[in-house]
C-alpha cells in the first residue's frame, strides 16, 4: 500500500542533465568492484551529489577514490584523486565537504586545492566497518552511517553521531545496512535508509542528543533497498532506490506520493536539492549520469 488513498503514486519523468565522460572512466577490474558487484565491468560509481554556493556540482567516484566537479557549464573536472572509496558527502560550514570514505572514514576536503585529510579514522582504536553517508545539523554536528558489509545476516550497522566539540557518541548498532542520512526540517527527526532491510527508520532526537522510539517509517522492495535521503521543506523525505530506478517521494507521514523514474539505468544512488528550489538531481551509477526533475515539493534549505 503506497498511500492511506489507496493510489498509486504520480510519476514523474527524470532527465539525463550530464553524463561522465569516458575520457573519466576507469576500465578494468577494481578491488571495490571484484567485492560489491562481481562479475561486472565498473568503469565508476558515482555518489554522494552537493552543491555549492556557486551551483557547482560534486560527486564521489567510489572505486576510482576521486572527487569530481560539474560546473553549471556541465564540464567535469576532477578535484581529488587519492587512496580510498568515497561515498556520502555534506558541505560543512567553513565551506569544505566532508567525505564518508568506505576504507578510510571521515575526511576533509578543500574544494579549491584539492587536498584531503583525515578527520575522524577510527573509534576508540576500533576501526570503522565501512562509512557510508553523512549530514551536518544545524549546530554543526555530524551524523555519519557505518554499513560495511552489513545485512539481516549480521545487523549490526551502526550510526554515529560527531559532536561539533569532538564527541563521538554511537546512536545505534543494529541496524542491517545503515546507508543514506537525513535529518528532518526541524533538526529533530533522523531517517537512516536500511538498504538490506528495505526500510527508511525514523529516529526522534531527545533533548539529551540520544534517540527513542526508532521505528520503520516506510518499507520497499527490490535486489537492493533504500540509497541516497535528501529531506523536505514539507517534513517528508525524498529516497534514492538502488535497484528500481526510481527515486520515492514521502510525505510527512511516510506515504509514497510520487515517484521520480530514471530514463537510464536502474542504480539510482543518491540525491540533492539545488539549494533553495524544488529541482532533485540524481546520481545513476550504472550509467555514470546524473539525472534532474522538477518536483512539487522543496528541499530542505
Amino acid at each position: 500500500m503506497w498511500n492511506l488513498r489507496f493510489a498509486p503514486p504520480e510519476v514523474i519523468e527524470a532527465q539525463v542533465l550530464t553524463v561522465l565522460p569516458a575520457s573519466l572512466r576507469h576500465a578494468g577490474r577494481s578491488a571495490w568492484s571484484d567485492a560489491n558487484k562481481p562479475g561486472q565491468r565498473v568503469d565508476s560509481f558515482l555518489e554522494g551529489p552537493v552543491f555549492d554556493p556557486a551551483g557547482n556540482l560534486y560527486v564521489t567516484d567510489i572505486p576510482a577514490g576521486r572527487i569530481l566537479r560539474i560546473t553549471a557549464q556541465r564540464e567535469w573536472q576532477v578535484v581529488a584523486e587519492y587512496d580510498g572509496w568515497p561515498n556520502g558527502m555534506a558541505r560543512h560550514a567553513d565551506g569544505s565537504l566532508w567525505i564518508a570514505d568506505y576504507r578510510r572514514g571521515i575526511l576533509k576536503l578543500d574544494p579549491a586545492s584539492g587536498s584531503v585529510e583525515p578527520v575522524l579514522a577510527h573509534r576508540n582504536s576500533e576501526s570503522f566497518k565501512g562509512v557510508n553517508d553523512l549530514v551536518f545539523d544545524a549546530k554543526g554536528n555530524l551524523y555519519f552511517t557505518d554499513q560495511g558489509q552489513t545485512g539481516l545476516h549480521d545487523p549490526t550497522g551502526r550510526v554515529y553521531r560527531l559532536g561539533h566539540e569532538g564527541r563521538l557518541d554511537l546512536l545505534l548498532a543494529n541496524a542491517p545496512s545503515p546507508n543514506g542520512i537525513a535529518l528532518d526540517r526541524t533538526g529533530t527527526v533522523l531517517f537512516v535508509a536500511v538498504t538490506r532491510a528495505n526500510q527508511i527508520w525514523r529516529a526522534p532526537l531527545m533533548a539529551d542528543g540520544s534517540i527513542a522510539k526508532a521505528g520503520a517509517f516506510q518499507t520497499f522492495f527490490g535486489t537492493s533497498g533504500p540509497d541516497g535521503l535528501a529531506a523536505t521543506a514539507q517534513g517528508g523525505l525524498v529516497v534514492a532506490h538502488a535497484s528500481l530506478g526510481v527515486a520515492f517521494i514521502l510525505n510527512a507521514a511516510g506515504e509514497v506520493t510520487h515517484l521520480v523514474r530514471s530514463p537510464t539505468g536502474q542504480t539510482v544512488t543518491n540525491l540533492a536539492f539545488r539549494p533553495g528550489t524544488s529541482t532533485l538531481v540524481m546520481t545513476e551509477a550504472a550509467t555514470g549520469s546524473i539525472l534532474e526533475a522538477d518536483i512539487p515539493v522543496a528541499g530542505v534549505s
